[in-house]
């Protein structure tokens, strides 16, 4: 009677640990967003060779950055504090300022386009309502985010329609200003950014979801790899060598990096392939909040080496501006 006792009990936990495997197995294939998508239909394959054969002309695009809101995240999911460079600055992890920003691009035809969403009108005035809240938002510590202008208020004030987002990638504090666009604005995005899956999409994919409500099919740029092999792959987003999306993998799987020729020169949105300027400086990656560290470390170091080999390029990062040092807050 004991061995039979002793044989289901050893039954019953094999087959609790089989349902738990299998739970967790589910839960890891979770992807970023139910939303539809489809190949963008914008955009053509380019190289970087193409686009290093002009970077140095003037541009028709004009470009205005405007910061949507100061927030505080952890260090260690900006920085690699493993890395030896790190290390042998001494950094720790602590919050570390940022910022959430809209970058405006207008192109004389194409119109007004914008890089990364801002911040929707209700984290202003109705945060129980906005797309991001309860547990998420707790745990992201959006009690922490001091709105500057939300992007309904940004865009009411300019009185024009964007015809389009060209987002980084789908991270929360990218798409936090889409609620506020109209549901005719296409949102453009990395190809196997959508697909990407993980076990914390259980919580985040449905946040995505509700700041994607309404918009239409999300379309994804046509990545074909760069016959430079400079770059993973480099695309010629209005087919006048204007604007590149460059992909940029390791933060996430579709990361995309942006540059825009304008009248005073080149200028490369890095997203989070870098988000602070301690990062960038010391060509040290993103840390805990990228899915892929060496990839994003490659990815740094390329963007690095564009910029060094065309140092007019005015570099604007995911979090933090590149300002004199001296204007910056301390990162220990």
């Amino acid at each position: 009677m004991n061995t039979t006792k002793s044989r289901n009990r050893w039954l019953f936990f094999g087959f609790s640990l089989l349902v738990v495997a299998i739970g967790v197995a589910w839960l890891q294939r979770w992807p970023a967003t139910t939303h539809p998508s489809l190949p963008a239909s914008l955009g053509q394959p380019s190289s970087t060779a193409a686009l290093e054969a002009i970077i140095e002309e003037p541009g028709p695009i004009s470009v205005e950055t405007i910061i949507g809101a100061d927030w505080q995240v952890d260090r260690g999911g900006l920085i690699n504090l493993d890395h030896p460079t790190a290390k042998a600055a001494g950094l720790k992890d602590g919050p570390e300022p940022i910022q959430i920003y809209i970058h405006a691009l207008h192109h004389p035809s194409r119109g007004l386009f914008l890089v990364d969403s801002g911040i929707e009108r209700a984290l202003e005035s109705d945060r129980e309502h906005a797309a991001v809240r309860g547990l998420v938002a707790k745990g992201a510590h959006l009690e922490l985010l001091r709105v500057h202008t939300t992007t309904g208020a940004w865009l009411a004030a300019r009185g024009e329609t964007p015809n389009g987002v060209l987002l980084t990638h789908l991270h929360l504090d990218h798409v936090l200003g889409i609620p506020d666009l109209p549901s005719s604005v296409t949102v453009y995005l990395g190809a196997g950014e959508v697909e990407a899956r993980g076990m914390m999409n259980v919580l985040l994919a449905p946040v995505v979801d509700r700041t994607l409500a309404g918009k239409g099919p999300l379309q994804t740029w046509r990545f074909a790899a760069d016959p430079s092999h400079l770059f993973a792959s480099v695309v010629d987003v209005f087919g006048d060598r204007s604007l590149f999306a460059l992909w940029v993998p390791g933060h996430t799987k579709g990361s995309t990096a942006y540059l825009a020729r304008t009248p005073n020169g080149p200028v490369l949105f890095t997203g989070d392939a870098c988000h602070t300027a301690w990062g960038w400086e010391h060509g040290v990656e993103p840390g805990s909040f990228s899915n892929d560290r060496p990839a994003s470390a490659e990815s740094l170091r390329q963007l690095r080496a564009l910029v060094a080999r065309h140092p007019r390029i005015d570099v604007r990062l995911g979090h933090q501006s590149l300002s004199p040092a001296a204007e910056r807050p301390s990162l220990r």
